[in-house]
Parts: C-alpha cells; structure tokens; sequence
C-alpha cells in the first residue's frame, strides 16, 4: 500500500513550506502528494458542497489555493522521487490542448512523477466566472481525456468530438510515462462509471463516509464492458486520522491500493510528525502486508 499527503497545496501554500513538507514526506516513505483546485471562490454561492454536512467549503474566499499545476511544478523540482497529483482538477474548466501540453511538460521535466487526478465540478458560479458552461460537463470531461491522449500517443493527431475538436496537430514533448495515469475523482456512480471506462485509477472524495463496495463493483462492470482489466485500475481514498493503522488495514482488505492522509496536522512539527506517523502507521503496516 502507497502512502500520499492530501490537500498539501493548501496547507502548505508558501514556497518555502511547501517544498519542507514534500522532501520530509519523501523521506519517510510517503509516494505521492495530493494538490486541490479552485480557479476562484464566489463570495455568495447557491451550489452546495458535497463532502461536509455544511454544504459549504471549508475556509473562506481569502484561503490559498494555488494553481495546483504550477504548486506541483515547484515542488517536483525540489524533490526525487515523490509522485504529483491533482486531487481534483476540475477538468471541464480547462482548454483540452492546453491542458496536455501544460502535463506533458510537467511530467517530462519530473522526469515521470505527475498524476491527474480530475472531477467533473460542482460549483456552478465558477463554471460561470470562468465562462464555461456548466452543462454537459460530464461529456467535456469524458472527450476532455480522449483528447489528450490521442496528443500524448503521437504526432499528427486529431480528435473529433461534439465539444473538442482538432487535427493534424502534434503536442511535444510526450509525457514520460504511457499512459500518463488520469485518476477519476468523485463517489457518484457516474464517477466510478467513468472511472471504469476510462480513468487508470478511482479517487472516491475524502470526506465521503458512504460504502465503497457498491463502486466498486460498478468500476468492475464497467471496466469488463469496455473490454479492460479492471485489475489495472488503482483505488485511491483517505483513512481514518483516528485510528490510521487499523483503518489501513481494513482499507487493504477491501482491496485498496494507495490512501491519503490529511496533512493539517503535521503543520506544527513538519519532519518530526511525519516521522512519527512513518513509525507508527507506515512501517507497521508494510511489515503486516508483507
């Protein structure tokens, strides 16, 4: 099982903090670090969060949230080995081809070390401040992906869709990594069916305490519908802070390949807190799985 820091970006904003936090993460044996998104913050908003009981968005409109791309970008060139993901961008807010050269780049010069994670949105007055429709997000999102794989497959390419559409154009350079992983992100069925369809991995939202199994399955299905190994697609959630050892174990059990943990809580103590946290959860648990 693969240890990531979530929400690293906005707890860790400054340049300074940001890169402490990733080399001490990376030499304790976490493998990956989770960068959030929000293009902006509507100061009134009707769209209700779906991840806490307030429907509301943790902080206010003067949090930090960086680019994530350009945070990741900062913080591989500081580190080795850790692995970069977004978790989520909102992917039917961004230019496809723009996107996946923007990646493309990222990933050739971390030398193969970026993930994206995506999600289909839900904050409605931000599809409109960016002047995005809202509307049919979902098949943005779904040819979105098609799209920056067939530039990252080769030269020459072309993609005819509804809403994205190009040819005979080439995107250099490639990524390292073929396939560059796209994780999908949310815990609805359409997420997991899309999930199944096409994403490399699953990223159920964090603060979601609903079951897991149910899509698990759908993952399942779906992946067999598309004539894929479902084996092949990587599970990503979050564990209990309270009793993250036990909680990782169940989560193995079910078949879970890589958990996230919240990382506010090592602020104070960055490389001590994460130090403690590699003895008492990750080398532990590595030793009982073998």
């Amino acid at each position: 099982m693969e240890f990531g820091a979530h929400f690293v970006s906005t707890v860790y904003p400054q340049p300074d903090r940001a890169v402490q936090f990733c080399q001490a993460a990376e030499r304790v044996g976490f493998s990956f670090a989770v960068a959030v998104e929000h293009v902006v913050w509507p100061t009134d908003y009707n769209s209700k969060y779906p991840y806490n009981q307030t429907g509301r968005l943790p902080g206010d409109p003067t949090t930090l949230l960086p680019d994530p791309l350009v945070w990741m970008t900062h913080v591989a060139a500081c580190t080795e080995t850790l692995r970069f993901m977004t978790g989520v961008l909102i992917l039917p807010q961004r230019n496809a081809v723009v996107l996946a050269k923007q990646l493309a780049t990222m990933d050739f010069m971390s030398g193969g070390r970026m993930e994206l994670g995506i999600g289909v949105g839900w904050l409605r007055e931000e599809f409109e401040a960016i002047g995005v429709p809202f509307e049919r997000r979902g098949k943005r999102a779904d040819e979105t992906i098609a799209a920056m794989r067939a530039l990252w497959a080769g030269d020459d390419a072309g993609y005819d869709g509804e809403l994205v559409n190009f040819a005979g154009i080439s995107c250099n350079p490639k990524p390292v990594q073929q396939p560059l992983p796209i994780i999908i992100g949310g815990h609805s069925e359409a997420a997991a069916r899309r999930a199944g369809r096409l994403g490399n991995g699953f990223f159920p939202a964090t603060g979601w305490d609903g079951d897991y199994k149910p899509l698990l399955a759908i993952i399942r299905e779906e992946a067999k519908r598309a004539g894929r190994d479902p084996g092949e697609i990587q599970i990503t959630t979050g564990i209990d802070p309270a009793d993250p050892l036990n909680s990782a174990l169940r989560l193995a059990d079910m078949g879970i390949d890589r958990v996230v943990v919240p990382t506010a809580p090592f602020r104070k103590d960055i490389p001590g807190g994460l130090e403690r946290f590699a003895a008492e959860v990750i080398a532990p648990l590595r030793e009982r799985l073998g």
